[in-house]
């Protein structure tokens, strides 16, 4: 887990958080592929995560929110295009599982339950639940929304 100075938004100090990690996709085949995975939180957007994958065919980012992150470390959670639930490996290891659905298909990726467990509570320390208002810069909204 790192943790980088983020230099956006209201607050004086603010710490990304990035877990990286070797992210098993679970395809039908009877082989398991192992993508490089991050997932990353930045407090200038704090409502939500970002998980980063290198596949063969290139990157892959989804971003969604890190409630759901949250929640599916202990039930499932999500009823759109990104589902998380916590599950056993085959090997009987805790992981959670992401479910990605896209018009291009859909994936299972699972990580480590502890691993995400240390990410969501660095996530949470950073920007406490019911504060993260505090840490949105309006000027910074409109300048994008502008931009476009």
């Amino acid at each position: 887990m790192e943790k980088h100075p983020a230099t956006s938004g209201p607050t004086s100090e603010t710490t990304e958080v990035v877990l990286r990690t070797a992210v098993p996709f679970l395809s039908g085949e009877s082989a398991t592929e192992h993508l490089d995975g991050e997932f990353s939180f930045d407090p200038a957007d704090p409502y939500a995560v970002t998980m980063k994958l290198e596949a063969r065919s290139g990157s892959v980012t989804w971003t969604f929110a890190r409630e759901l992150l949250a929640e599916g470390l202990y039930h499932p959670a999500g009823d759109g295009d990104v589902q998380v639930w916590p599950c056993l490996s085959n090997t009987g290891d805790a992981v959670v599982i992401v479910e990605l659905c896209s018009p291009d298909g859909t994936a299972l990726l699972q990580t480590g339950s502890r691993a995400v467990q240390s990410f969501v509570t660095s996530i949470y320390d950073a920007v406490p639940d019911g504060t993260e208002s505090a840490h949105v810069s309006i000027d910074a909204l409109v300048e994008q929304l502008l931009a476009h």
